[in-house]
């Protein structure tokens, strides 16, 4: 019972901080990618850019959240997303 956080919460939270990192590290060694694009279109302030990644962001962890989600039935049983008929 205690794994199941455990298993459960660590892909959303690996994905967070892979794309925290490729921000930090496609800044730093300036590669190409989502994360450079974002720092460099803040800088120059191109708001479409900067929130068409912000938008694209967000529906990764948004993804992740759901898949965190929905692994909760796939691990322990006694969860369902059923509705419950009284």
């Amino acid at each position: 019972n205690g794994i199941i956080p455990i298993i459960t919460g660590f892909p959303g939270y690996f994905i967070a901080s892979f794309f925290t990192g490729s921000l930090l590290i496609e800044t730093i060694f300036s590669l190409d990618g989502m994360g450079l694009l974002a720092y460099q279109s803040v800088l120059n302030r191109d708001y479409p850019v900067v929130l068409g990644t912000l938008y694209f962001f967000t529906l990764i962890g948004l993804f992740s959240r759901l898949l965190s989600d929905l692994s909760y039935v796939v691990v322990d049983p006694r969860i369902s997303f059923e509705a419950i008929d009284d």
